[in-house]
């Protein structure tokens, strides 16, 4: 399997630019029409991870492998792909139109706790095959996403994340009883969903919530019951990166927003992140961007 494809990655080899906004620590989100393909053969899109969340609406008949199982699509489908999972697609025939978006987990900051919806659980359902009526629907609320990305609207974000939201129900009410409550996936994969559930279940930090409680790998993995080398190694083949990796990449992006968006000094945001002395939280930030938390707070960057 190839590596995973940043948001950077994408944007150069479908566009060959990257936009300014990938540069800032509070979200990013786009939107596009799926290129037709016209060929009349198979068309295979490599299988791999993103770095990011993709939600779409393809028009014609393909093959969709998701982790370790394959969805076939007879006419139309809504998919949605998430950082935990790889994909593939083969498009078995002539791809007549699509929309999809693409966004970032930071999009959703301080939004609501997307990635605890079943369609981007590793157990979930990911494809859904539509109706020419569901079809309609969901073109029409790609539509208004189009339609607010274009504004000059002030919230329009806001209201973005909400047809966001829009889409993820219309997709989970296409599901049978019976698989909204499955139980399915690899060891691996649900090891590291719930993982990446409890990380994420300790922010945003603020008044009401102010010490994170799980700070290593060994935290998570008692709270997990399970060998911190067992959660090492399934965190590793699900995400391509280290479990301390991904815990230190979301305490500096905490850390970020509390040292540009509150009013707390250097050592109440120290211990809010479960830092011991704030002399280890000053040498943790500077390792991973060459600037203390003080420089960082005085200067212009995001």
């Amino acid at each position: 399997m190839e590596k995973k494809e940043t948001l950077e990655e994408f944007y150069k080899r479908k566009f060959n630019w990257i936009p300014e906004s990938l540069k800032n620590d509070f979200g990013h989100f786009n939107i596009f029409r799926l290129e037709p393909y016209l060929e009349g053969k198979v068309k295979t899109l490599p299988y791999r991870r993103r770095d990011f969340y993709k939600l779409m609406l393809v028009k014609g008949a393909s093959s969709v492998h998701y982790a370790d199982r394959v969805y076939e699509v007879k006419k139309q489908a809504l998919s949605f792909s998430n950082p935990m999972v790889p994909y593939k697609w083969d498009h078995l025939d002539q791809i007549t139109s699509g929309i999809y978006c693409i966004f970032n987990p930071h999009f959703f900051m301080n939004f609501g706790q997307i990635h605890q919806y079943e369609v981007f659980q590793p157990n979930g359902t990911h494809v859904f095959e539509l109706t020419d009526e569901e079809a309609i629907e969901v073109e029409e609320i790609f539509s208004k996403m189009q339609e607010e990305i274009d504004s000059e609207y002030k919230y329009k974000y806001d209201r973005i994340r909400n047809l966001v939201f829009e889409l993820i129900h219309f997709g989970m009410k296409l599901q049978p009883a019976e698989v909204q409550t499955a139980q399915l996936g690899n060891a691996s994969l649900r090891i590291a969903s719930i993982f990446m559930e409890l990380l994420e279940r300790q922010f945003p930090i603020d008044e009401n919530h102010r010490q994170i409680q799980l700070r290593s790998a060994s935290d998570f993995a008692n709270q997990l019951n399970i060998h911190v080398n067992h959660l090492n190694r399934a965190v590793k083949e699900m995400t391509g990166k280290t479990t301390t990796q991904l815990i230190s990449e979301r305490l500096l992006q905490e850390s970020k927003i509390l040292l540009k968006q509150s009013n707390w000094n250097v050592s109440e945001i120290a211990y809010s992140l479960g830092f011991s002395e704030v002399t280890h939280f000053n040498n943790f930030f500077k390792k991973q961007i060459n600037l203390s938390p003080t420089q960082f707070r005085k200067s212009g960057q995001s």
